[in-house]
């Protein structure tokens, strides 16, 4: 006999009266006074529990039931009934029950009580996903990376893999983690550490993990139309801020025959597809958050499915920020780089939903975003959302030969290294658009927490690569 999950038990999928098997891990069991013990388990499968009826009539009753604790391991074989109990629907009786895995000392036992700061379960990873809290997170991540998938298939695009190590920065101006075989103190050593040192590494040349799969994304765009990339990327920034990671996913659309408009509309319908899923089949976890002090999580999702998000140019939104009567930590100027106080001033008191931002000035956006013919600035775009701030970046690419290279040239970038990428401007050129949206800052959004760290599994920031 297979084993049956609580999420099909409780959703009626398995017949009244029928022996089953079930098996998860404690999360409360109660003796009473008549030998009987009700235990109270969860297997992952949903947010809700499953309580088991268990008597004297249990060969190990006395020897192993009396003993169980909050995190013991069981696997249960009963009949499943209806429960007297209003507070939930079915419960099973057990005939059998076998342990699985003890709590060795249940007093030293770090999840054992009902509650927990996210800052204490952080130094707890192994742990964490058997909370309440961050089992939620995790279906809810899981649903919204398969929406994305399920979108971009009906959308007509394909999943490229893109590689995790490179030897060219995306962007221009990233910090990137380097790759390397060669040992730590040759690289320390500032006379070893130019090219010729590299020549003797593995790849032979200095190497780095990736901040974006969008350039090599873009061969496969110049072929196959609309294509997807979805993995993780690295940032060497000394960020630690609660919006920052050092490992994050991305997912990252390009299309080719497109515009920034075009990109802009894909972004959008990509966002409310994904917003309606989580609706759909996400129902008890977001009501869990909604109810646990991650009030906005209702909000936010309606802000994504039913409310127009408002479109502005970067010149507008720096108006908007000169007029306004905050005190900004900077000084408001044309050509700056919005921070993260702007984004928040712009999406949740001036205009209270997502923003979306166009046109920014070239000298602040990636070499490859296309010029505009005020030349002066790019066609890039960004979404900004309520207490999370950029969740998109992206725009359309500079086709042009010409212009490409004359906005490597003055990033100082060396067009050697980009050629491959240069070619794809000389056989068969195109217009075509593209962007990343951010993983886990998406999900934060969504499901109303605050920091980054506690929307991904095993968060690496400056100076934590701990499990």
């Amino acid at each position: 006999m297979e084993p049956v999950s609580i999420k099909n038990i409780l959703r009626g999928y398995i017949e009244i009266n029928s022996t089953v098997i079930v098996q998860g891990w404690i999360r409360t069991k109660r003796n009473s006074k008549i030998g009987i013990s009700f235990i109270v388990i969860n297997d992952g499968s949903c947010l809700r529990n499953l309580q088991i009826i268990a008597n004297t009539s249990l060969k190990n009753y006395t020897k192993d039931i009396l003993l169980l604790t909050t995190g013991c391991a069981i696997k249960v074989f009963g009949n499943l009934k209806i429960s007297p109990n209003n507070n939930q629907k079915y419960e099973i009786q057990a005939i059998e029950i076998k342990i699985l895995g003890w709590i060795d000392n249940p007093k030293k036992y770090p999840i054992s009580s009902k509650y927990h700061t996210t800052e204490y379960l952080r130094e707890h990873l192994h742990l964490r996903p058997r909370t309440n809290l961050f089992s939620s997170i995790t279906r809810i991540r899981h649903i919204v990376a398969q929406s994305i998938h399920k979108f971009m298939h009906k959308k007509g695009f394909y999943w490229i893999a893109t590689p995790l190590i490179t030897s060219i920065d995306t962007e221009g101006f990233s910090k990137m983690f380097c790759v390397s075989t060669l040992e730590v103190v040759h690289l320390s050593q500032k006379k070893n550490y130019g090219i010729k040192k590299f020549s003797k590494d593995f790849f032979g040349k200095k190497t780095f993990l990736t901040v974006s799969g969008q350039l090599a994304g873009e061969s496969y765009a110049c072929s196959l139309s609309k294509i997807y990339t979805f993995g993780p990327t690295f940032r060497a920034e000394h960020s630690n801020t609660r919006r920052h990671l050092s490992e994050f996913w991305m997912i990252e659309p390009e299309m080719a025959f497109a515009t920034l408009n075009d990109i802009i509309e894909l972004a959008k319908k990509l966002l409310q597809y994904i917003a309606k899923e989580i609706v759909i089949h996400a129902k008890d976890d977001i009501q869990f958050l909604f109810v646990n002090k991650h009030a906005k999580v209702h909000i936010y999702l309606h802000q994504l499915i039913c409310e127009d998000f408002v479109h502005i140019s970067y010149t507008e939104a720096i108006n908007v920020l000169k007029k306004s009567q905050e005190n900004f930590n900077n000084k408001i100027l044309w050509g700056m780089n919005l921070n993260f106080e702007h984004e928040c001033y712009l999406t949740e008191k001036y205009y209270n939903k997502p923003v979306i931002i166009t046109d920014y000035p070239k000298d602040i956006k990636a070499f490859y975003m296309r010029c505009n013919n005020d030349l002066k600035t790019v066609a890039a775009m960004d979404i900004l959302v309520p207490g999370i701030g950029e969740i998109i970046g992206g725009g359309q690419r500079e086709e042009r030969l010409d212009k490409l290279d004359k906005s490597l040239k003055n990033m100082g970038l060396e067009k050697n290294t980009y050629q491959w990428y240069r070619e794809l401007r000389k056989y068969g050129t195109v217009p075509h658009s593209g962007f990343g949206l951010g993983l886990e800052r998406l999900i934060m959004y969504v499901t109303g927490v605050k920091n980054i760290r506690d929307v991904i599994p095993f968060p690496r920031t400056f100076h934590n690569a701990d499990f």
